[in-house]
């Protein structure tokens, strides 16, 4: 007869069966819960887990997940954390099993500035263990980060025959799935995708995303608003749902209806009564940018946010980071803070060695020095900053929609320069991508007017007009 003290351990696994070497039901449950939090932006991740660790301070891979999920933030607010957080998940690593210590791995190769080194191990994680949806949300998110187009495609293709509705967090897989293949421009299979996550989970913001990116892609700007207006209320308030007001905004804009792009940003983008997390300041900059592409007086609201971006003007953590900043120094003429920004990044290229240096010198600087010369109607030094790199952006990191932004700077300055044939040429490129956009229509006409060709003016002119009217 087996005496009860011979039978073999229990072997400890979360809801989807990926081993855990922590032995307690309780912790596991609780890392779920950040973990769900984390996947809807809803609720608070970091506080979630902290309480688990409270309680449960040899949890390692509670440690892995706080350090792991602040590696998303890219501020240095939150640096030191995530070194205490990887240094107690060291004092338990001889305990952990094979996952885990990749996880351990890929955060250690993130903290000594290998991005793409991280998100290596990161994936033999996942293709160890394909249910691992940690692994495959930092994996997803980081390729977005890092400008990886077609890596937020495949990482997921590579799992996502191995996933259905039965396993938990599938709506989340297909959230990411989906807008992978947006932003490779696989716009029909990317909205069906998403909306299929919304069925199952309909308070799932990174798929209202997708399809916002997808009728953003394809134009569908009324659509989109109503879309958009439609979920709003399953967003929550966190940064991301500050996001998805940035891409309501960006539809109204194209429609040329600036009072309701100024009431969403004084609503839900203005950061001078909040916290001031870089997400929100992030859109807040980008969207008060292309307003001032069009012509529209920002008023004050420069000012508060550039107080918000100076502390940050010499972090060098992530270009796409400083881009943004300098969006506010220059649009708020301090030229002490731009001095600041470029001097640090200009030591930073001298003596770093990590992922973001490529990112710095080769899309943030240039876009930096030319954002200054735009600001200083010196259009054409302008031009011939962003002309050679416009096809390079997605190196900058983040969204087609996000990088937009440099390609509509280039297009402005052009005009700007008088470079009316430049001007036509790029302006007929966006036509192209997108037609049912007036703001391209209208930058169309501005070029023929330049070139002397009133007749092309008017009909561009006429079918800005006729975009806006319908």
């Amino acid at each position: 007869m087996q005496t009860k003290s011979s039978a073999a351990p229990v072997a400890f696994k979360d809801i989807r069966g990926v081993p855990v070497s922590y032995p307690d039901r309780a912790a596991i449950d609780g890392l779920e819960s950040a973990i769900l939090m984390s996947l809807s932006f809803r609720g608070d991740a970091i506080g979630e887990i902290d309480k688990v660790l409270q309680e449960h301070p040899d949890f390692i891979m509670g440690w892995l997940f706080k350090a792991g999920w602040l590696t998303q933030a890219m501020e240095t607010r939150v640096y030191q954390m995530m070194l205490d957080s990887l240094s107690e998940a060291e004092r338990l690593i001889s305990k952990g099993n094979e996952r885990e210590q990749g996880h351990f791995e890929a955060v250690k190769a993130w903290i000594e500035g290998d991005f793409f080194g991280a998100v290596q191990k990161w994936e033999a994680v996942l293709t160890r263990y394909p249910m691992d949806l940690l692994a495959l949300e930092l994996i997803h998110y980081t390729m977005v980060l890092l400008g990886d187009v077609p890596g937020q495609r495949d990482v997921v293709a590579r799992v996502f025959n191995l996933w259905d509705e039965s396993i938990p967090g599938y709506e989340f897989v297909l959230g990411f799935y989906s807008f992978g293949l947006e932003e490779n421009r696989d716009f029909a299979r990317a909205e069906e995708l998403a909306r299929q996550a919304l069925s199952i989970r309909p308070d799932n913001p990174y798929a209202v995303h997708t399809v916002s990116h997808v009728m953003e892609m394809r134009g569908r700007q009324a659509g989109g608003i109503r879309f958009m207006r439609d979920y709003a209320a399953t967003w929550g308030t966190s940064n991301f749902a500050n996001h998805l007001w940035w891409h309501t905004g960006l539809y109204h804009l194209d429609l040329e209806q600036y009072d309701d792009v100024y009431k969403i940003f004084d609503t839900h983008l203005d950061s001078r009564n909040k916290d001031g997390h870089k997400y929100e300041e992030l859109d807040a900059a980008a969207l008060l940018w292309r307003m001032n592409l069009v012509g529209q007086d920002a008023g004050d609201r420069w000012s508060h946010l550039a107080d918000k971006w100076e502390p940050a003007a010499q972090d060098t953590l992530y270009a796409f980071n400083d881009v943004h900043a300098m969006l506010t120094f220059v649009s708020d003429d301090r030229e002490e803070a731009q001095k600041a920004l470029l001097s640090a990044n200009e030591r930073y290229l001298e003596n770093a060695s990590d992922a973001n240096v490529a990112m710095t010198r080769e899309i943030g600087l240039p876009f930096c020095l030319a954002m200054q010369d735009f600001k200083r109607e010196n259009y054409t030094a302008c031009v011939e900053r962003l002309l050679p790199i416009r096809y390079m952006t997605h190196r900058l990191g983040g969204s087609y929609a996000q990088r937009d932004i440099i390609g509509w700077t280039l297009l402005e300055a052009a005009l700007r320069a008088k470079q009316f044939d430049l001007a036509l040429a790029l302006a007929n490129e966006r036509t192209g991508i997108k037609p049912t956009s007036a703001q391209n229509w209208r930058a169309v006409a501005r070029a023929f007017r330049g070139l002397g060709d009133r007749g092309q003016a008017d009909r561009a002119t006429a079918k800005a007009q006729a975009l806006i009217a319908a």
